[in-house]
């Protein structure tokens, strides 16, 4: 191979590592931009259940339904799981592909359960007459808390495929961009938690 030709290869190879680490940069972008709108979202949501929290309709307020013991332990799963998608993207970073799929694994069960125990904590509700229809103050309620938890079952769905497409593929550039951007989702959802957690259920228990 001439020196000549030998200089074009690696140029080219170098451009086309260029452009991959530009596009990945972009997709983080464009993912902070979804979560920037997604903040938009929940705020709205949050405001409208401010407005709605103290329209009972002569039926039960947050002391008569809500069972803080369970929602602690909800908490308690999905803040774990975001401890395990933090390990998972340390592994990302050592190129450590099979701890990658044991964390992420972790992380998928983890989020399944809590979208289990809100199910069952929707179902109870339901079930005693205290439905979304019920009050204001449970629309908002059921509305909030609902719209995050499609929000997680989202993340699992995506969090599955990432770890059938890590799996067979490996970490390539595109899944590890793929796989910070689910991070960052996560994380965010984790977050959004906290403050349903604060403001819906620890405040309206006391």
């Amino acid at each position: 191979m001439s020196t000549q030709t030998l200089i074009e290869t690696t140029g080219t190879e170098d451009a086309h590592a260029h452009d991959g680490h530009d596009t990945g940069s972009r997709k983080v972008l464009g993912m902070w931009i979804y979560l920037m709108s997604d903040c938009i979202l929940f705020g709205s949501l949050f405001a409208s259940y401010a407005v709605l929290s103290g329209a009972f309709a002569g039926g039960p307020g947050p002391k008569d339904i809500f069972e803080l013991p369970y929602v602690l332990a909800e908490t308690f799963v999905l803040l774990l799981s975001s401890i395990t998608c933090g390990y998972a993207m340390l592994a990302v970073h050592r190129r450590d592909q099979d701890t990658v799929l044991r964390w992420l694994t972790l992380t998928f069960i983890l989020g399944a359960v809590f979208i289990g125990m809100e199910i069952h904590e929707f179902h109870h509700l339901v079930s005693r007459g205290f439905g979304p229809q019920r009050s204001g103050f449970l629309s908002g309620f059921f509305t909030l808390v609902g719209t995050h938890g499609l929000h997680v079952a989202s993340g699992l769905l995506w969090m599955a495929v990432l770890l059938h497409q890590v799996a067979i593929k490996g970490l390539t550039p595109t899944n590890v961009t793929r796989l910070s951007c689910l991070s960052l989702f996560w994380h965010f959802l984790d977050l959004v938690w906290i403050c349903v957690f604060t403001i819906i259920y620890l405040i309206g228990a006391f």
